[in-house]
């Protein structure tokens, strides 16, 4: 399986995922349709799969024109956006699992961002190479998204599904917000060598308008706050032992940032 990452809208990304053995392509939240469409010409093949992580407009802009022109493509997303994405037929919940080509993934429900945002696991196809987690809006490079529909405990929970992943799992996340966010981390955590390294090949990367993504799951372990609830260095700035309330006041500095 491979992934091609598509820019859309100002900072979002679709990823186009491809089995170029069977000509098939599928689509993790299509902001719009026209990059995708313009892609699947260019490489010859068929979308079978859109796989909607949640229902925010920005990530199923495309979805009706992608089904006008591919008719018979199956439309993934959680039971509970039932009747919030277009043409949805196929309703997931944790533990479900979804084939696409010789992959198949794992579904986790992980709300907070919205009460219904699942993500896609797919697990290491051979030993030695990594993950891919397509997981929206939950996690980003360097932060999370905002609660909308969620409570901080229930983001909590589902970024610790995400925080148990293998460290080489890829993360694509749906928005170029690598460095702002870092720009905030810095200011709750300034003493993280890894973090100010990390910062520092950020900016590099974006001054050449090169992207952020993928991440992984180690590198945001030992950089993303909102994965570090639990450490002492981030209660201390914000003067919480309990691990929710830390990610709590975390989460509302990083909303007034």
């Amino acid at each position: 399986m491979q992934v091609t990452l598509i820019p859309a809208l100002s900072d979002n990304y679709i990823f186009l995922l491809t089995d170029s053995g069977q000509k098939i392509a599928a689509v993790v939240d299509p902001a719009e349709a026209k990059p995708v469409l313009r892609q699947l010409q260019a490489i010859g093949a068929k979308l079978v799969a859109i796989f909607n992580t949640h229902h925010h407009h920005d990530h199923i802009g495309g979805n009706r024109q992608l089904i006008q022109e591919f008719p018979d493509v199956w439309v993934y997303g959680g039971a509970e956006d039932e009747g919030r994405i277009p043409g949805q037929r196929v309703f997931l919940q944790e533990g479900d699992r979804v084939a696409f080509g010789d992959r198949t993934a794992e579904i986790l429900f992980i709300p907070g961002h919205t009460r219904a945002h699942i993500a896609y696991y797919f697990p290491p196809a051979s030993e030695g190479e990594p993950g891919d987690l397509f997981c929206g809006d939950t996690l980003f490079a360097g932060g999370c998204g905002r609660l909308f529909e969620g409570t901080p405990a229930q983001m909590v929970n589902s970024l610790s599904k995400l925080r148990r992943l293998p460290d080489s799992t890829r993360v694509w996340c749906a928005h170029e917000y690598t460095l702002k966010n870092l720009q905030f981390d810095l200011t709750v955590d300034p003493q993280n060598q890894n973090l100010k390294t990390r910062f520092a090949q950020v900016k590099a990367s974006r001054d050449r308008h090169q992207s952020t993504i993928p991440s992984t799951i180690g590198i945001e372990k030992q950089t993303n706050p909102f994965l570090r609830w639990d450490m002492p260095e981030l209660q201390a700035a914000v003067n919480s032992q309990d691990p929710i309330q830390t990610f709590a006041r975390l989460r509302g500095m990083k909303d007034r940032f």
